[in-house]
């Protein structure tokens, strides 16, 4: 067991409570330091997902993996409700500090924060007209079964965007992608985070992830239909889609 103050590190065997662990000790500085990794591009990929969920005034939306919430900020500006769910409790506590009732200007009030496990949703069936996560999935212990949590939860014909990290269909560009995850990233890491070992985690969770057609036929496999996906940054990041069926009764 590690306490606050030693480096928390998961693995690919995913443990439920490394994982959140992990999150927790570097939710204070996590938004910083993706958008420093990622040279800025989080902001673009955040910008697309958006879009892609097409939020609307009087929706309901679930953020899953919503860390500190970010995303959900980008998707409350709709108007839509929305819910803003991690595991972690210290993304989530980071979140309410920046945009709940008790932050500076009272808040954000069509956005709320729940702490849940993406493979046990604290939802009621249907309860949502679209669903989205972003750079979780890949996270949890077991995929397919939260791909099935977000179809319970999502009302038939609702909607589903999944934004994750993926692999360069390019071979040259592939190689240069791996040589700045592997050489220059760790030591970028050193330099910004509060837990360098957890991007290494990340750098390790990323090559081990599928590519984007086998996601595709993971979301497929969980009941969604309509599924497709394209890529962004030339495949660094894949956005996939998809919708519950409209005479999905189950």
């Amino acid at each position: 067991m590690t306490t606050d103050r030693e480096p928390n590190r998961a693995d690919l065997g995913k443990d439920p409570r490394r994982v959140s662990g992990m999150f927790d000790q570097v939710a204070r500085g996590y938004d910083r330091t993706n958008t420093v990794l990622s040279l800025g591009n989080d902001r673009m990929w955040r910008a697309a997902t958006t879009r892609a969920v097409s939020p609307r005034p009087g929706e309901r939306i679930l953020d899953l993996a919503a860390g500190t919430g970010a995303s959900s900020v980008s998707l409350a500006k709709s108007g839509a409700e929305v819910v803003a769910a991690d595991f972690s409790p210290g993304m989530i506590a980071e979140g309410e500090r920046r945009y709940g009732a008790t932050s500076p200007g009272g808040g954000i009030r069509n956005l709320s924060f729940v702490q849940a496990d993406a493979t046990d949703l604290p939802f009621g069936d249907a309860e949502f007209d679209a669903v989205t996560m972003s750079f979780g999935l890949r996270n949890v212990n077991d995929p397919k079964k939260a791909l099935r949590e977000l179809l319970r939860v999502t009302r038939p014909g609702g909607r589903v965007v999944i934004c994750e990290f993926s692999h360069p269909p390019s071979g040259a560009f592939n190689r240069l992608y791996r040589f700045y995850n592997d050489r220059v990233l760790p030591t970028v890491a050193k330099a910004v985070s509060s837990n360098a070992e957890a991007y290494d985690y990340l750098n390790e969770s990323i090559r081990d992830w599928p590519d984007q057609r086998t996601l595709s036929a993971w979301i497929r496999e969980a009941g969604w239909t309509d599924v497709a996906f394209r890529n962004l940054s030339m495949g660094i990041v894949a956005l996939h889609r998809g919708r519950r069926p409209r005479d999905d009764r189950r």
